[in-house]
């Protein structure tokens, strides 16, 4: 069975929405039907009004417990000075139960990124995201450079991204767009992810297969042994002696 994937972002301007929708290409061409959802937004209306944000795509809001559903994740995170934005960290900080009992514990998580400028966090953002990953117990699995290595090597044009993740450039004021080689890098990244976690998945089966198998033997009661009656000098009923 393929591994239930999430794809859970938090996005202003669309940068990163559009950065999803590639990831869960990317995860379909490995076989796996991703989920999407946005984290709450903490502004008021009248503040994204003011910031000219555009609507909020029609996604669920993901919740704590829902997250727990899932048997890996993909955070869609845009940088606000080199870290998470608010509302994904008022989002982990209402993950206090599943801290606590472990839920997430085991379980896979990539990262992709968005930020202003080249400067403006695509590494750090990956960075940061490690210390919430590793207290919940989350297994990071880095983009790496051996499927993407002719992208990330391709220094003729302005892109986001990294060997943490997938990423792109907003600019300063919100204006560009993913482009081409951004969106492919993140569908790769998608795809990258979840050959990963597949692998992972089917190497666990045998021992499920396993315990599963010594669980049946070991529930099999053996019939008990019927012990001879005793004749002469203590040797078995049917024996004689002449």
């Amino acid at each position: 069975m393929a591994p239930k994937v999430a794809i859970v972002f938090y996005s202003l301007y669309g940068h990163i929405e559009k950065l999803a929708l590639a990831e869960k290409e990317g995860l379909k061409k490995a076989g796996i039907e991703a989920d999407i959802y946005q984290v709450p937004e903490t502004l008021s209306q009248e503040i994204l009004t003011k910031m000219h944000a555009p609507p909020k795509g029609a996604y669920p809001e993901i919740t704590a417990a829902k997250l727990a559903e899932y048997d890996a994740f993909l955070f869609g995170i845009p940088t606000r000075f080199g870290n998470f934005p608010a509302q994904w960290k008022t989002f982990w900080d209402s993950t206090g139960q599943q801290w606590q009992s472990g839920a997430f514990w085991g379980k896979y998580a990539g990262v992709f990124v968005s930020s202003a400028t080249l400067g403006g966090g695509q590494e750090s953002t990956a960075i940061a995201a490690m210390s919430t990953l590793a207290h919940h117990g989350i297994i990071y699995v880095p983009l790496g450079f051996k499927t993407v290595f002719p992208i990330l090597a391709n220094v003729s044009e302005v892109r986001g991204g990294s060997a943490w993740g997938a990423g792109t450039f907003a600019g300063g004021d919100g204006s560009r767009q993913p482009s081409p080689a951004e969106i492919e890098l993140a569908t790769l990244h998608g795809e990258q992810f979840g050959t990963a976690i597949s692998k992972e998945a089917k190497a666990e089966e045998p021992a499920a297969v396993g315990e599963s198998l010594a669980k049946k033997k070991a529930d099999v009661v053996p019939e008990p042994k019927v012990k001879d009656k005793e004749g002469p000098c203590g040797l078995p009923s049917k024996c004689s002696i002449q």
